[in-house]
């Protein structure tokens, strides 16, 4: 498994074979490993990843335990990464975008843009009610049940929270890779707003 984490920085188009492909940058690594976890001690074999550096005034004691013992600046953000062989990694170690390349597939994960409390309209793209013959209700009112069964099923699209989850996006294809300034040019959208944290990883399933 290839890995990165990384900041999404916008979209723009890529002109490539005479045709505009809408591409996604994201700022992806370089990543440090900070630790390195087997099936031995841990029961699974993984290694963790740090992107960002951050001042060491604003980490705790055992996150900065954490950092020296590995002997590496302290990092904003740590994920696990699994892996087939710990023993091609070293703590200390860089990872740059020159892990992937282009034509290559690999899923995106990162939060969506919160919405906050929205209406069925805007949440599921419900038509909304009639406007014509002197109705006064444009939204949605009832949420169905009467007598029976008197409550509202589970899963019926309703008001509420929008957005603010976490999302993969599969198989975007690296359009291009830029190792000077750890640039990768993604196919498509990414979850997420300017700026967020985003993963990329290998495709789990091959790119059609």
């Amino acid at each position: 498994m290839k890995a990165l984490l990384g900041k999404k920085i916008g979209m723009t188009m890529i002109y490539k074979d005479g045709v505009a492909v809408p591409v996604t940058v994201v700022k992806a690594g370089p990543c440090v490993v900070v630790q390195k976890k087997t099936k031995e001690t841990d029961g699974y074999n993984a290694i963790q990843v740090g992107f960002e550096r951050k001042s060491s005034k604003r980490v705790n004691k055992p996150l900065g335990g954490h950092f020296k013992k590995a002997e590496v600046d302290p990092l904003r953000y740590l994920r696990e990464v699994r892996v087939d062989n710990v023993e091609e990694y070293k703590i200390g170690q860089t990872i740059d975008v020159s892990i992937f390349k282009e034509g290559e597939f690999v899923d995106v994960s990162g939060k969506t843009k919160g919405k906050g409390f929205q209406g069925p309209v805007k949440r599921w793209n419900f038509a909304g009610h009639v406007k014509t013959h002197g109705t006064k209700y444009p939204r949605h009112g009832s949420t169905g049940m009467h007598t029976y069964p008197g409550k509202v099923l589970k899963g019926t699209k309703m008001p509420g929270r929008m957005g603010n989850t976490n999302k993969t996006i599969l198989n975007l294809e690296v359009v291009r890779v830029d190792k000077d300034n750890s640039l990768l040019a993604l196919k498509g959208a990414v979850p997420g707003a300017r700026g967020s944290l985003v993963y990329v990883r290998s495709a789990v399933r091959k790119g059609k």
